[in-house]
């Protein structure tokens, strides 16, 4: 019988113990007395727990599990059965929940091993042959279909090709690739078909190397220590000490079990869990998926936040900046005609159009004759209008600019942007300018986690130095990492995080093996499962900025509701076992004294259910 299928029989024993015995209780059933049930459901947890304790013992580890275990042996030889069995169900429980997230490590690269491409088509003298991507070698020529993903490495032979390397580098908007550029795999061909050659195989590709980089990030992370743990490693000593006196001194063993019955350490064994799932629970409602308690305990010690670019500070796509129209033409009109257009293209634009026009509730037409040049435009005839958009080249050929249009032309030159074309009859109407936009709530966001204690922000980006450093100095940060690959992430997190305990907060499969390296890696993941929501601790489910900061908001008043119930719990507890030593407490009322601590210590943990909204104030940024 495996570990996980013992413990969820224990509980289940347990649980049905505590339930038969309250019916035998409560309807005066005459098979057993309730205590005997209790005390049959308890044992088989006490002598599991037992095994368990040695084992760890023998590699040198004690915590709270030893405590459990001289608790439920205290109540039983007490006659505490009921005392017993509740603990029992506790202690089982727990480990349950820990058992649910072991197998996450397996599905961590789950979503990377399904986008992994499978196949290549490789040419050769007899035509093209689509075989299997570790049959590929260097030097092989690939063709590369419309849509398909790059299977290795390479170099690109055709005179261009257009390429979507978000998942990769990060950057939103299509790459137009030159003969002999360098390409990597994992990208996809936004374009027309092109032939490659290999330059690396398979295994050695960059795709395969985000793979390997996040198996060893998440391996390498140092397992979660559990607050109970620190404290128990006092408290059972002085517990046995304190009983042990109790009893040389009054000669009187009824004392040292009242000792042991008041020391019962539920606020160890319940106030954690309680606050922790608590705060998990508060979390999820604000839309923030914590992967475990101990991905909330990490991010409640957070001090510096590294933030990805694309779709994380910004919001990840080609948003409208700017439109530039002819004198004499309103703005209305030519985005009518072009968002018409586009609802006949599957260029990377065309929704993001389509959505802009529908929301200025302009009144689309159905276009007809639609010819698209694949990776430059489109054109075709709507309400009887020629209309072409597209490319400067496609448009307007080797035509000059009129003189309304120049200066657009000027003030995009040297920045990340996508300029669309539109004639309407042959005319220039207007042009669009699209480009990649800070998000609304980013400030604010910056602003909420330099209040909650975060010292140091930082931007990791594979967008180029121009365009990150416009986006700094929007938002206040302390540094800035452009031009970086997967690898150049990981090595910035790691050494961020010998400083300080460190957070990612990414969105694409480029920032996977990043999220897993650092202390607390947060995924945005409204737009989909990606492999960074796989690798990530903690997942933000809606497509806002602002949760970040409500993560670690209520990250860290969990802990400090967690560890001020059971600091409070144990005070009590001591008090509790002081005044049972001297004689003042038997073990009966000693016995309901402890269910009273604990009452009052879980009733404190539930406030981790609760908590007020986060407060959007800047007053902690910097001047």
């Amino acid at each position: 019988m495996s570990e996980t299928v013992l413990r969820r029989t224990l509980l289940i024993i347990a649980v049905l113990g505590l339930a038969l015995g309250l019916g035998v209780w409560r309807y005066g059933i005459d098979i057993a007395s309730p205590d005997m049930i209790w005390a049959a459901a308890t044992l088989p947890v006490v002598a599991a727990l037992a095994i368990s304790i040695l084992r760890d013992f023998w590699i040198g580890r004690i915590g709270v599990d030893a405590i459990a275990l001289v608790s439920m042996s205290a109540a039983l030889l007490l006659g505490q059965a009921l005392a017993a069995v509740v603990v029992a169900i506790m202690y089982a429980g727990g480990t349950v929940l820990e058992d649910l997230a072991r197998g996450r490590a397996e599905r961590n690269l789950k979503a990377l091993t399904d986008r992994a491409p499978r196949v290549a088509h490789r040419k050769s003298a007899h035509g093209t042959e689509t075989v299997a991507i570790d049959q590929v070698a260097v030097g092989d020529e690939l063709l590369v279909r419309a849509g398909e993903l790059l299977p290795v490495d390479g170099i690109l032979i055709d005179a261009s090709a257009l390429l979507d390397e978000s998942t990769v580098t990060g950057e939103p908007l299509p790459e137009r690739r030159g003969a002999g550029d360098a390409l990597r795999s994992g990208t996809v061909n936004a374009g027309e078909a092109f032939v490659m050659r290999a330059s690396a195989v398979a295994n050695k590709s960059t795709y395969a190397a985000i793979v390997r980089m996040v198996a060893a990030a998440q391996t390498a992370k140092a397992p979660f220590i559990r607050i109970a743990d620190r404290f128990a490693l006092l408290l059972l000593p002085a517990t046995l000490l304190v009983a042990g006196i109790a009893w040389y001194l009054s000669n009187d063993p009824v004392r040292a079990l009242a000792v042991l019955v008041v020391a019962t350490p539920c606020p160890l064994i319940l106030a954690a869990p309680v606050a922790f799932i608590g705060g998990v629970s508060r979390a999820a409602r604000a839309g923030i998926l914590m992967k475990g308690s101990a991905a909330l305990e990490a991010l409640a010690q957070i001090r510096t936040a590294i933030f990805d670019k694309t779709g994380t500070l910004t919001l990840g796509g080609a948003e409208l900046i700017e439109i530039d129209v002819a004198p004499g033409q309103g703005t209305d009109e030519p985005l009518r005609l072009l968002a018409s257009l586009e609802q006949a293209s599957h260029h990377v634009l065309a929704d993001s159009i389509v959505r802009i026009a529908r929301h200025g509730n302009l009144l689309l037409s159905q276009p007809r004759d639609v010819r698209e040049h694949r990776g430059e435009g489109l054109e075709g005839q709507v309400d009887g209008m020629s209309v072409v958009a597209g490319s400067r080249p496609l448009v307007l050929g080797n035509g000059p600019l009129p003189n309304w249009a120049k200066s657009g032309e000027s003030r995009y030159r040297d920045t990340q942007v996508l300029r669309v074309f539109v004639t309407i009859d042959g005319r220039l109407a207007a042009v669009f300018t699209f480009g990649d936009a800070i998000r609304e709530d980013a400030p604010g966001t910056v602003g909420a986690l330099r209040s909650a204690g975060v010292t140091r922000i930082v931007m990791l980006t594979g967008d180029d130095g121009a365009a990150a450093e416009k986006v700094s100095a929007s938002l206040d940060l302390d540094a800035v990492f452009s031009d970086a690959t997967p690898a150049d992430k990981v090595g910035t997190v790691e050494a961020e995080k010998a400083t300080a305990p460190t957070m990612m907060v990414g969105d694409g499969i480029n920032d996977a093996p990043a999220l897993a390296a650092a202390t607390v890696g947060i995924a945005m993941g409204a737009r989909g499962g990606t492999a960074s929501s796989e690798a990530a601790d903690v997942v933000v489910l809606t497509d806002r900025l602002q949760p970040v900061a409500e993560a670690l908001r209520i990250a860290r008043r969990t802990r400090g509701i967690a560890l001020q119930s059971i600091v409070v719990g144990l005070a009590l507890s001591g008090a509790a076992m002081i005044a049972a030593a001297m004689g003042h407490i038997t073990p009966v009322a000693g016995a309901l004294l402890q269910e009273g601590i604990d009452v009052a210590v879980i009733v404190n943990a539930l406030r981790a259910l609760g908590g007020g909204r986060l407060e959007h104030s800047q007053t902690g940024r910097r001047s």
